[in-house]
Parts: C-alpha cells; sequence; structure tokens
C-alpha cells in the first residue's frame, strides 16, 4: 500500500483520504505518512485540518511523523505548518512539540542538520516555547523534545533547567541529558551533576540525584566520582544504596 502511494499523484492520495471510510482512515493517513512522498505530504497537508479533525486523528499523524525511521525535512516542514500559530487541544499540542523534537533528532542523525531550514526553525520553535512556558508541565514537554532532538547546542539551556527547577523539570532535563552520546558529558556537565547528586546548592529528589549518579558513572568516571558516590551511598537507604553499588559494579566490568 505504502510502495502504491509513493507513486501516485496528489490528487489520487487526496481523493483517497477524503473517501476512506471513518475506521480506515487512520490507516491510510499514517501510510501516507510513511510513504513520504512530495504528492502524499502535499495531499496531507491539504487534508488535515487541525481546527476541525478529530484529535485521535491528529494524533495518529504526529505519532506516525515521530515514529518515521528516516523522516525527511518535508516532513518535519508539515508538521512545522501544521503546528505553527494554532490553537490546538493541549494533548495535540504536547504530541506535536515532542515529535517535532524527534523528527530533528533523526535529521541530525542523517547528517541533515546544516543542510535543512526546517531543522532550524524547529529548534528555534522549541526553544522559543521553552522560554515562553509558564506552566511547569509545559516545560517538562519542551524539555522532552530537546531530549529526543539530541542536540549539543541545547546543553546549556537543560544544565540550568536541571539545577535550578523543580522535581518534574530537573528529572526532565537530566532525562534529556542522559540521551546524549558520552562524547558531550563535558566537565561542565559532569560539575552539575556532581553537585545535583551531593546536593551542593539545595535538596533535590532522590530520582534527580540517583539520574545525575548515572550520568557520572556512565561516562567514564573518575576515581573521585567513584569513591564520592560511594561515600554518599553510605547514608542513604538500603535500596538506593544498593542500586548506586550495583552501577559501580558495572562500570568497573
Amino acid at each position: 500500500f505504502i510502495q502504491m502511494l509513493r507513486s501516485a499523484k496528489k490528487r489520487d492520495v487526496l481523493q483517497l483520504l477524503r473517501r476512506a471510510p471513518e475506521e480506515m482512515l487512520p490507516f491510510v493517513v499514517e501510510a501516507a505518512v510513511a510513504a513520504q512522498s512530495v504528492a502524499s505530504l502535499a495531499a496531507l497537508s491539504d487534508f488535515l485540518d487541525f481546527g476541525k479533525e478529530p484529535e485521535s486523528l491528529l494524533e495518529k499523524f504526529l505519532y506516525a511523523a515521530a515514529f518515521s525511521p528516516r523522516p525527511s525535512g518535508e516532513l518535519l516542514r508539515l508538521v512545522l505548518d501544521k503546528l505553527d500559530g494554532k490553537q490546538l487541544a493541549p494533548e495535540v499540542q504536547e504530541t506535536g512539540i515532542v515529535a517535532m523534537g524527534s523528527l530533528i533528532g533523526k535529521l541530525c542523525q542523517q547528517k541533515l542538520c546544516g543542510l535543512q531550514q526546517e531543522v532550524e526553525r524547529g529548534v528555534e520553535t522549541i526553544l522559543r516555547g521553552l522560554r515562553g512556558a509558564e506552566e511547569e508541565s509545559e516545560v517538562v514537554i519542551y524539555l522532552l523534545a530537546l531530549g529526543n532532538a539530541v542536540l549539543p547546542e541545547t546543553i546549556p539551556s537543560l544544565l540550568d533547567h536541571a539545577e535550578e527547577g523543580p522535581a518534574p523539570i530537573t528529572a526532565a532535563a537530566i532525562s534529556a541529558l542522559r540521551r546524549f552520546p558520552a562524547r558531550h558529558i563535558s566537565g561542565k556537565v559532569k560539575q552539575a551533576m556532581r553537585r545535583i547528586f551531593h546536593e551542593k546548592r539545595k535538596s533535590y529528589e532522590k530520582t534527580c540525584r540517583l539520574a545525575a549518579a548515572e550520568i557520572l558513572l556512565d561516562n567514564e568516571p573518575s576515581p573521585m566520582d567513584v569513591i564520592n558516590i560511594l561515600l554518599a551511598a553510605n547514608e542513604l537507604e538500603t535500596e538506593t544504596a544498593t542500586f548506586l553499588l550495583l552501577k559501580v559494579q558495572n562500570s568497573l566490568r
């Protein structure tokens, strides 16, 4: 079916979308996303009205885009255009932001970051949204999107939120940092994780401290880091201390 859509003209794909029975429509939308031909994406652009379509169909489209294994810049542009400046249901907006981050991350994995204007536009959209977010839940969604994008230039912003935010924001920022390969876990990142784990500036929830310790132990830990984490484990409850001990043993192996 996808192969058929790849060779179809825009008007044929559009006609198929418009005539599909209601129960088949999500399947056709997913297939059109998977086809990723110029015609199928243009047909989706004409067909999907984010002001009218049911939320379930819009989320189906956004999930299909997010999970696309080798997305194109055109697919990211379609998502950006459909989300841009529209008043959407919170669930659709959140799914769209996270999908945007996923698409950016996959395009960069294909070495298309510098070649696609859509990537730059998408990153700026996420960062602008993060700066303007007022609700804690909004900030968390934008941090999840940055975690999906895995862009080194966003690390300073993630570190700020990891150290200064309330528990859900700290947890989301550290989770995003854990997505980065070891070459991006710099001395500055490790210093921030040490401050969080050892609570140098303020108190943090146990899960946040553990996640910070994991970043230290999973990325070429220094002997001093291992010693300090083990010493700190003596003051933690048994389950947490056991978890850290197992992490250290795994690192040694």
